[in-house]
């Protein structure tokens, strides 16, 4: 189901209420959708554009209202590898929230099949083996301006696994697409991001 640019904007100044106060309302226009199970990240960036916190569910475990909720208060608290955000610092920080496609599995005769598989820009991946998963979202090789080798190598190595897990037949690839909204500045305007 896709979203509206309006449902978009209400989401993520939903997000921001729920990590500036702890809680926030959901607007009416957003109580049929948040019902509906999906996958959903926050990310949090500074207003030079330094990652400042980044947590969601990938798979669509639960409905989106709560983990936008849940994403939203751990991508600025429980994020391990930042400090939690202190309340001064959101004047500073733009929201963005993802909100993700099922993610299905990338089938190929050949791991060197995902080369043409995998779309830049399109595509979210996950890569799985055994108990190692790791996940970048589409617009990640965007930013980098990575190439579809060096995305799944990048995928890979967010799993712990090495750059080249990918060749391993017990390594798996997943997609998955988002649509992305962002705020443009701090507290400000919320538009749909075209990766």
């Amino acid at each position: 189901m896709k979203l509206t640019a309006k449902q978009g904007g209400l989401i993520v100044r939903f997000a921001r209420g729920v990590i500036e106060t702890g809680e926030a309302e959901v607007p009416r226009e957003l109580r049929e959708v948040f019902r509906k199970k999906r996958g959903v990240f926050v990310t949090l960036h500074t207003k030079d554009g330094n990652l400042r916190g980044c947590i969601g569910y990938p798979e669509p475990v639960m409905p989106l209202g709560d983990a936008v909720v849940d994403s939203a208060k751990s991508a600025a608290l429980r994020d391990p590898r930042f400090s939690p955000v202190e309340m001064s610092e959101m004047k500073n920080i733009v929201v963005e929230v993802s909100v993700l496609t099922k993610p299905e599995i990338v089938a190929v005769e050949n791991p060197r099949d995902y080369l043409k598989e995998i779309k830049i820009g399109r595509d979210g991946l996950i890569a799985e083996r055994g108990p190692f998963r790791g996940l970048l979202l589409p617009q990640v090789p965007v930013e980098w301006g990575w190439g579809v080798e060096e995305f799944l190598s990048q995928t890979c190595m967010k799993a712990g696994l090495s750059p080249t897990a990918l060749l391993d037949r017990d390594t798996k690839i997943y997609r998955f697409s988002a649509q992305i909204f962002a705020e443009e500045i701090p507290c400000g305007n919320v538009v749909e991001k075209r990766i």
